[in-house]
């Protein structure tokens, strides 16, 4: 059985649904913190237990007889995320899972500029020391996300924004189908794997994409950073979250996310949608 937590999330909740299209219901399971909201999933077969990583009596019960067992990784900037995975990670252990797979993010390092990274590596090395087979899924930067970095472009003409670097946009709904493809699969993936769209992009490039798109002419201006934390607070973004972007440009720049790997175009059995496909779809909107 393969149990996914985080699946009344739009990331999880549609791996589960590619899982469904490629095993039986009876051999998928999924931990809720709320059932309720998992009840289509029960509906179709689906076993599905209460669960959190809050609770680790409850994530023993609800990730029993699991062979793999698919860990979402926590956002909640006020919790101990790290002791939370840890939770999850030693209830699945003790559950007797062979497997545990967890959603990290290309770009792990314990001393890089941007947070969430250090989050990430921590947990990495839990699994390492867990005493069972684990991959940590290395996922590219959800490609919905960018829209904040660009900021005002299609009323002022212009993407004005700290210096940056190359970052592998991708779509969520190919990290999905990958995901359950390589759940489901016969090949097993033995530690950290990067799953990433084909082409990594800068700033520069978004404006020029998004001529071409819009038929206008967009302009990249870079701005100091202590200058756009200045401009982003004047505009109502709280003085902290500005800052937490902050280190984004940060950690681009410095080269963190501009690795590349087929891995994902492998799983999925094509070429990954890249910015253009998304910044697209925004524009038609």
């Amino acid at each position: 059985m393969i149990v996914v937590t985080g699946a009344t999330g739009t990331l999880n909740g549609a791996t589960v649904e590619h899982l469904l299209k490629r095993l039986p219901a009876d051999r998928i399971g999924v931990s809720a913190r709320d059932v309720a909201k998992a009840r289509h999933f029960a509906d179709r077969g689906v076993r599905v237990r209460q669960g959190s990583y809050e609770d680790p009596a409850a994530l023993r019960d609800s990730f029993a007889g699991a062979d793999q067992v698919l860990l979402v990784s926590g956002n909640d900037p006020a919790a101990d995320m790290v002791g939370l995975h840890r939770n999850a990670i030693e209830a699945a252990v003790e559950a007797g899972a062979r497997r545990i797979l967890y959603t990290s993010q290309q770009g792990v390092a314990t001393d890089g500029p941007y947070p969430p990274a250090a989050i990430h590596a921590a947990t990495e090395t839990i699994l390492a020391d867990a005493g069972v087979a684990w991959t940590s899924l290395r996922y590219g930067f959800f490609s919905h996300s960018f829209a904040p970095l660009l900021g005002p472009w299609r009323e002022t003409g212009v993407i004005a924004a700290p210096a940056d670097g190359p970052v592998p946009w991708t779509a969520p709904a190919d990290l999905s189908e990958a995901t359950a493809a390589l759940l489901s699969g016969e090949r097993s993936f033995d530690g950290a794997v990067t799953l990433i769209a084909g082409e990594a992009v800068t700033l520069d490039d978004f404006a020029g994409i998004a001529s071409e798109l819009s038929g206008r002419s967009v302009e990249r201006v870079v701005v100091d950073d202590e200058q756009w934390v200045t401009d982003q607070t004047a505009d109502g973004v709280p003085e902290q979250a500005a800052r937490f972007m902050l280190t984004m440009f940060r950690a681009t720049r410095e080269g963190y996310f501009a690795q590349q790997d087929p891995l994902l175009a492998e799983l999925l059995g094509r070429e990954p949608r890249g910015v253009a496909d998304r910044l697209a779809e925004q524009i038609g909107a």
